[in-house]
């Protein structure tokens, strides 16, 4: 098929797929694969295959860079310890415990630990789709060990390839290359990133700002393959250190632009793997042999089940090293949670690339036979991590029954009203900075009230909620009604009250009868422009110049904001999820006061 007619089937199947899955009650990424698979059923579309250099250098640098944007670094410090093992030793562990399943099997020691690297590492754009339902403090170790893991991975493979064509691999070898390819990764996303943000402090231009972003992902992929060095780890390293220090070199309106575009094209290629995969597993399971499939079935359940086995076992040994914690759950609830992350290690189109990147069999060449054998095992096993671990985790997660976890409602309330303070208490100052007068001082000062109020209103709303909700629960338990209520006729009175408040608050004025110049009547108008009313005070400031006063106050009120948040995020008092669902409110705000910028 053409590329042109490939590109249309592929969006409409993701048309069709993001229609069906409200409707079914699955998972888009579920039914997106589902869907290529049932495409599979037609010759013509079965041979629409993956090259595996589009996924590594043109779907992944993009998927990873974003997913390292949304990442919260203090959540990377905070478990470190953790995610250091399971992004190394346990991508080790698995690959070597699937390749001692391949030997059971009668697979070749090289074919085996090839099918080890490819489907050892947990898939980060699998895990960002699918993981949504974790606790948050979960989600983000298993994202972040997602992110880096892939490295390893990659690591591995190279190792086991040349074992397979007969390369000299020894100890120091191997060592080598596990340096180049971490220190050589880390320091060429250091050094794209610094030139990004030489360039960026330099310039105020969207355009500027967001092509400069796009190509950071690639530029650090790039150099890290001229190094020889871990591509991935160079992406998630620029990206990482690209969304802490962005706040400080990019626009509002830049910023605004990015979190619009980069999610719908992160969104359309994850979709597109997606189908890509189902497709994929019907290609290969055309090519094996019908004699040979039910061998390989065998193959890709032992897998599986050996990858979810060794992953909970490595998370109760890593339990083990890292140290008493007076907070630390009960062992249960430690079981629970590790088997929930267990359940959640699903592998994605990382793990398809490394084994489509496997050199066709070739005797004359002394390449490597076993690659049909190795697609389909790899194939299966993301079949099967999607298929099946995919709708067991929202049952797993509910069974874990993980407490409710406020500390980022928390922590956004407290960050809401401490900007807000801030702003307040510098109001005076900023006004006469910027020569701005009483009137529109006072105007600026009684919004910052209203926010502020606000503010502490959401937060005791919240606090009244989850009262509310114990309440209910232990009512439930007891068969029993509170007798001293739950607050909820209060809540029903007020309501009452709030709407009658915003009734007369909103209502319209009355509307005006427009007269036409033949003396009949024209249309009725509800609204009249400000220049053509009688009301208007000549001998007052000019209404442009108290716009302009109120937008100057106002714009650096913002800013004032946003350096109070930064401190926040720098002294680990918000997280960065929080600190940018803040940012994004003071964008938008401040996109509104200076209006929406050219792109010509």
């Amino acid at each position: 098929m053409e590329g042109l007619e490939v590109t249309v089937l592929i969006g409409l199947t993701i048309l069709v797929g993001t229609l069906l899955a409200p409707r079914v009650r699955l998972a888009l990424p579920l039914v997106l694969v589902i869907l290529g698979l049932l495409l599979g059923f037609v010759p013509q579309l079965r041979e629409i295959q993956l090259p595996p250099e589009t996924v590594l250098l043109l779907f992944l640098p993009v998927m990873l860079f974003w997913e390292s944007l949304t990442t919260s670094l203090r959540s990377i410090r905070r478990d470190f310890r953790y995610i250091l093992p399971m992004s190394t030793l346990l991508v080790v562990a698995s690959a070597f415990a699937v390749a001692g399943i391949g030997l059971l099997f009668g697979m070749p020691w090289e074919t085996a630990l090839i099918l080890g690297a490819a489907v050892a590492p947990p898939d980060a754009t699998a895990v960002a789709a699918l993981g949504r339902l974790l606790p948050t403090r979960m989600f983000m170790k298993l994202k972040a060990e997602s992110l880096t893991n892939d490295g390893t991975a990659l690591v591995l493979y190279a190792i086991a390839i040349s074992l397979a064509i007969g390369g000299n691999v020894t100890p120091l070898s191997v060592t080598m290359s596990v340096l180049i390819s971490y220190v050589g990764g880390i320091a060429a996303g250091v050094v794209i990133a610094a030139l990004a943000y030489l360039l960026l402090r330099r310039t105020s231009s969207t355009i500027v700002i967001n092509v400069t972003l796009l190509l950071i992902p690639f530029s650090s992929f790039l150099l890290a393959e001229v190094a020889h060095a871990s591509g991935v780890l160079a992406v998630v390293v620029a990206g990482l250190i690209v969304a802490y220090v962005s706040p400080r070199v990019t626009t509002a309106s830049s910023r605004r632009q990015v979190a619009a575009a980069w999610p719908f094209g992160v969104f359309l290629l994850n979709g597109a793997l997606f189908v890509l995969i189902g497709l994929e597993v019907q290609f290969v399971a055309h090519e094996i042999s019908a004699a040979a499939i039910g061998r390989l079935v065998l193959i890709t359940l032992a897998v599986w089940l050996t990858l979810l086995i060794v992953r909970y076992l490595f998370q109760v040994m890593n339990a083990l090293f890292q140290g008493r914690n007076p907070a630390r759950p009960s062992r249960g609830a430690r079981a629970r949670s590790m088997a929930v992350s267990t359940v959640a290690g699903m592998r994605g189109a990382v793990s398809l690339a490394i084994a489509l990147s496997v050199p066709v069999s070739s005797a004359a060449e002394g390449e490597i036979a076993g690659r049909d054998e190795i697609v389909f095992v790899t194939a299966g096993v993301i079949l099967l991590s999607l298929l099946v671990q995919g709708p067991l985790l929202p049952a797993i997660v509910r069974w874990a029954r993980f407490p409710v976890d406020h500390a980022e409602d928390e922590e956004y309330e407290l960050a809401e009203r401490t900007i807000s303070g801030a702003a307040l208490a510098a109001l005076d100052d900023l006004a006469v900075e910027h020569g701005v007068g009483q009137e529109i001082r006072d105007r600026v000062r009684a919004e910052g009230y209203q926010m502020l109020e606000f503010s502490n209103a959401r937060a005791l709303a919240r606090e009244q909620a989850i009262v509310d909700a114990e309440a209910q629960a232990l009512d439930v338990m007891l068969d029993e009604p509170d007798p001293l209520g739950s607050g909820s006729s209060m809540r029903e009175a007020g309501a009452d009250d709030g709407a009658d408040a915003v009734q007369t608050a909103v209502q319209m004025p009355e509307p005006t009868l427009v007269e036409d110049q033949d003396g009949t009547d024209g249309e009725i108008r509800t609204l009249q422009m400000l220049a053509t009313s009688v009301d208007v005070d000549v001998m007052q400031r000019s209404p442009l110049l108290r716009h302009e006063e109120h937008t100057r106050l106002k714009l650096a009120l913002l800013d004032r904001k946003r350096e109070v948040l930064l401190g926040l995020r720098r002294d680990r008092t918000v997280d960065d999820l929080v600190f940018r669902r803040i940012s994004a409110r003071l964008d938008l705000e401040q996109v509104r006061l200076q209006g929406i910028e050219d792109y010509d």
